[in-house]
């Protein structure tokens, strides 16, 4: 097994890359046809979701795989692979195994234990499948994960360390309120039907919404996705479906809008969110910043705020006094604003003649600058010692030091709630800054689920990754002595097949009856022979460093290579081939 995977996802680079890179279906699908005809590459298989772009492949060689895997994404999502270089990470053979399998169960997922991973796995298997770049390695790797993703989730209480992704959004978006108090009653629109989407849309009328309106570019989905959520059984929620030109008008109805597409622009700008709330209200909106009486445009400054979800916004203090006061000897007014007066840091950047003089001054007397230089080491030690603690009392040392942060006035409830679920995005970044919006996006979301409290069944899922990483890796040598051991017994068979032959030659007269028995009781005799040493050999091969047994099992019956490469070829053909299941 020379498995590789070499990717990048919200946990080594910045949303920013991770947009960028970011890879449409058409890219995707380029992606692995170039993967598998690259010469280092067998199989290929792509996992690219909103927080994570992952390329597996079975290679023959470890560093050209590295550099070919790595100058493939780049030339494919468009990112430089000098820039993307320092984003990616690497995992090979059992450490990529043990990779995807964490990832199955959700335990590199941005929220922990979401297990929307899942179907995200078995959709980049069956493209894989469809695509037949996939061979036996990926096709067991993958069908695998899901299994132990599934084994996870329902061995543990991994889905109490976490939501999926959009129960998550829409819980950052309550602001700690019960989702379901917080969406009763209110109007929602979801724009795109694909599987996150839906996924929205159908957590949404569970919760509660009243009434949801579906915008896609291909209305036909849109149809589907508005039907299917009308006729659900555990919700009674009106569902209606709009083409996307009529997303400015339902934005004016909405009271929270999810968007997840596959556009590789902007689906909503700031400046037409900034109307829907406008003409929803009556008021002229303004972005946070913009001078009184003024309107920002959506070009401003996405400078990134949240107050209503408890961030605090740092601004320079206003100017203080330091630097008006006559007769001081240091240069304050030199000083800027937004410095403090107070602190010994800053004696220990100026000389003792100038520091004393000021001391001198701040006590309201007088000092000799000329008799100050002619001190001794030893006496400035003394005075700067003496000055601290004048400083500490007087405080009149002008200090650079960080603004205090000055905590806003809270913003009024938002009358748009967005929750941005696309990669790369789909709402203006500058949309944080409306006020009576609140926009959740993947980036907010990432910050704020680093500090989420893990749940214990975490260690538990972690245990069974490690089991079925070694369970795999010995399926996975054991199967790889397996066409050594088909060779042989085709080479025993060939030999029995010779030998009846022979027989026959020898003995014209031999009925049918006696024929058949004869060669039953060769092949009995073969097959015994052989059954105990390729039964041991596949348990051997099976153990850590027990590929070696294959060469050997070749070695000692003096095996064809080409016959044992020719039913490997005929093993991964049949995985190729495989569709979709």
């Amino acid at each position: 097994m020379s498995l590789l995977v070499v990717g990048l996802s919200h946990r080594s680079a910045p949303v920013s890359v991770l947009e960028r890179a970011a890879l449409g279906a058409d890219a995707q699908i380029k992606l692995l046809q170039d993967t598998v005809a690259a010469e280092p590459t067998a199989e290929a298989a792509l996992l690219a979701t909103c927080n994570r772009i992952e390329l597996y492949a079975d290679v023959d060689k470890f560093h050209a795989g590295v550099a070919e895997l790595s100058t493939l994404l780049a030339q494919h999502s468009g990112v430089g692979l000098e820039e993307l270089t320092p984003y990616l990470y690497v995992h090979y053979e059992d450490r990529a195994v043990h990779h995807l399998f964490s990832v199955a169960c959700g335990l590199d997922s941005m929220v922990v234990g979401e297990g929307q991973i899942l179907g995200q796995i078995k959709d980049s298997l069956a493209k894989a499948q469809e695509l037949h770049s996939a061979g036996r390695l990926l096709n067991d790797l993958f069908q695998q994960a899901l299994r132990v993703g599934k084994r996870a989730h329902s061995e543990t209480g991994i889905d109490r360390a976490g939501q999926s992704l959009v129960t998550f959004g829409l819980q950052q978006l309550s602001s700690g309120r019960p989702v379901e108090d917080w969406a009763r009653g209110k109007k929602a629109l979801v724009i795109g039907a694909g599987s996150m989407s839906s996924l929205a849309a159908a957590t949404l009328a569970r919760a509660g919404i009243a009434e949801i309106v579906v915008a896609n570019r291909t209305f036909d989905r849109a149809e589907r996705l508005a039907e299917i959520l009308s006729q659900a059984d555990d919700t009674d929620v009106l569902a209606r479906a709009v083409p996307m030109e009529s997303v400015p008008v339902e934005l004016t109805r909405a009271d929270v809008a999810v968007s997840c597409t596959g556009a590789t622009g902007l689906v909503l700008t700031a400046e037409e969110v900034a109307a829907a709330v406008e003409g929803r209200t009556g008021r002229p909106v303004a972005f946070e910043g913009a001078e009184a009486g003024g309107r920002t445009t959506a070009k401003a400054p996405a400078a990134r705020t949240n107050a209503d979800s408890g961030d605090v916004r740092q601004t320079p203090l206003p100017p203080t006094s330091v630097g008006t006061d006559e007769g001081c000897p240091l240069d304050l007014p030199a000083v800027q604003g937004g410095f403090s007066v107070m602190g010994e840091a800053a004696v220990a950047g100026m000389d003792a003649a100038t520091l004393e003089q000021h001391a001198a001054w701040a006590g309201g007397g007088a000092v000799d600058r000329r008799e100050a230089a002619r001190r001794s080491p030893e006496a400035d030690a003394e005075l700067i010692t003496a000055l601290a603690a004048t400083v500490a009392t007087v405080g009149r040392i002008p200090e650079r030091r960080k603004p205090e942060p000055v905590a806003e006035a809270p913003r009024p409830a938002p009358v748009l709630a967005l929750l941005d679920l696309a990669m790369p995005r789909d709402i203006d970044a500058a949309v944080h800054r409306l006020a009576g919006v609140r926009l959740v996006d993947i980036e907010s979301l990432a910050e704020a689920s680093a500090d989420a409290p893990m749940a214990a069944d975490v260690d538990q899922v972690r245990r069974i990754v490690s089991d079925e990483v070694a369970a795999f890796g010995a399926a996975q040598r054991a199967a790889h002595i397996t066409p050594t051991v088909v060779a042989l017994r085709t080479m025993a068979a060939d030999v029995v097949a010779n030998e009846i032959a022979r027989l026959e030659g020898r003995l014209p007269g031999l009925d049918d009856k006696h024929r058949s028995e004869i060669t039953q009781t060769v092949r009995r005799v073969v097959d015994k022979l052989l059954h105990a040493p390729t039964v041991r050999v596949k348990q051997l091969a099976a153990e850590p460093g027990g590929a070696g047994y294959a060469d050997a099992l070749r070695t000692l019956f003096d095996l064809d290579q080409e016959t044992v490469a020719s039913v490997s070829r005929a093993e991964d053909s049949t995985e190729k081939n495989r569709g979709p299941r």
